[in-house]
């Protein structure tokens, strides 16, 4: 039986995390508003073609939360200026002027892709032929990014792009990485059967159901090479092309090969924009720069702050079932803290 309550709960972020967190929140008979700081909602799921493992299309996914999300206020080009705690509710000063007065808050501000540029070592933004994962799913979208060639001979991509790399201030595993190479390569050899396609990794993390077979079936089914080792020097060639040198740590020997394209697998680091706000709501950030929650095992979605909560990305990296499953908790917890406080 739902609580007869109508107490606002705001929604910190848009992205898939956001969405069903409100969502959740209006079944329960509460009264969410998103505040999102993008001109539009669906964060980096918006900006993804098709999702693995099912090769189901973001669009979708993101599908039903327009009708869903229909009767909820919702403000985007807009950030949190602040949030203010009350004696029994929050107030949070948004940066279109307004203030919101809330019972709780659902922090769902999801994550940053480590900027590939950093690791010059791989050459983007100064070889032509280097993109990055995101770049190739806007390639799949619109087909005219000038650096994916007509008819590539062989395209390669390398995994752990600033994750587990204490270097690059991130020694965390993104988790979706290997995940997302072995999509973006079978998709790529779906369109060009004919190339050869490598994927240089560390090692494979494939915890997911169905990941493995998706493994499988890209070496059986798409005959895509995978050379376990990390890529040590990357140059472009007089023709333009990309020559990559790695060691293949499997066989021992060093792998030297010619690509039409390298595609980097940038990882998930936190964003440091909620640095600010977690401040004004004494929230604290693990070493990583993600939010703690109040522990990694039953307590990933509430915090240490009575009426605070946490939903996706912005605790850790996550798979898009993960952040779904996430934020219909993090929609529990908040019902049970205010049913808690009416008691």
């Amino acid at each position: 039986m739902l609580l007869s309550m109508k107490e606002t709960i705001l929604v910190v972020g848009g992205g898939i995390a956001g969405m069903e967190t409100a969502v959740q929140l209006k079944a329960l008979g509460l009264t969410p508003v998103i505040v999102e700081k993008n001109s539009s909602l669906g964060g980096h799921v918006a900006q993804w073609n098709r999702l693995f493992p099912d090769m189901t299309p973001a669009s979708k996914v993101l599908e039903p939360y327009d009708e869903a999300l229909k009767e909820v206020d919702i403000y985007t080009d807009t950030e949190i200026a602040s949030i203010n705690s009350l004696q029994k509710e929050y107030a949070a000063v948004l940066s279109n002027g307004k203030t919101l007065r809330c019972k709780a808050v659902v922090f769902a501000t999801g994550f940053k892709l480590f900027e590939a540029e950093k690791k010059e070592e791989y050459g983007y933004g100064i070889y032509d032929r280097v993109i990055t994962n995101r770049d190739l799913e806007r390639w799949f979208d619109t087909r005219s990014d000038e650096r994916v060639p007509a008819k590539p001979a062989a395209i390669g991509f390398v995994h752990c792009v600033g994750s587990r790399d204490v270097k690059a201030g991130n020694s965390q595993c993104s988790k979706v990485c290997c995940i997302t190479a072995i999509k973006q390569a079978i998709e790529m050899k779906e369109l060009f059967p004919d190339t050869e396609i490598y994927c240089f990794y560390m090692d494979l993390r494939l915890f997911g159901k169905k990941y493995e077979d998706f493994y499988i079936n890209a070496q059986r089914d798409y005959g895509i090479h995978f050379i376990r080792g990390r890529v040590s020097e990357v140059a472009e060639t007089i023709d333009g092309r990309v020559q990559v040198k790695a060691e293949d740590t499997l066989s021992g020997k060093p792998v030297k090969v010619k690509l039409d394209l390298l595609v980097l697998m940038s990882g998930i680091v936190c964003d440091r924009a909620n640095n600010e706000l977690a401040r004004s709501v004494s929230l604290p950030l693990d070493e990583d720069g993600f939010f703690r929650s109040l522990d990694n095992i039953a307590g990933v979605t509430r915090t240490d702050r009575k009426g605070l909560f946490l939903a996706g990305t912005c605790s850790g990296p996550k798979t898009v079932p993960e952040t779904l499953a996430e934020a219909r908790s993090a929609a529990l917890q908040v019902y049970q803290y205010l049913k808690a406080k009416k008691k």
